[in-house]
């Protein structure tokens, strides 16, 4: 489910080593926190992907279930990673 991020991930692996190249060669600041600013969007694309990975199937397999407590569990669990992503 979540195997197609693992080539953005890779990426942005290759990025932060990048920054750390940058930051070796005491390069422009502003050009460091401009790739730092990148990869930073580039995690919050993953983390949307997953969490919209996971509204479409764990989350609506859960509510489409029938089972009420587990129904409750899913919401609740929503309701604190919205709070975390703040």
């Amino acid at each position: 489910m979540h195997a197609s991020q693992i080539a953005r991930l890779n990426r942005i692996e290759g990025q932060i080593r990048g920054i750390k190249k940058m930051i070796n060669d005491e390069r422009y600041c502003v050009d460091i926190l401009t790739q730092i600013r990148s990869a930073s969007r580039a995690l919050l694309k993953v983390k949307h992907n997953i969490f919209r990975a996971h509204l479409e199937a764990c989350v609506h397999d859960s509510l489409s279930g029938g089972d009420q407590t587990d129904s409750s569990a899913k919401i609740n669990e929503i309701i604190e990673l919205l709070s975390t992503f703040r």
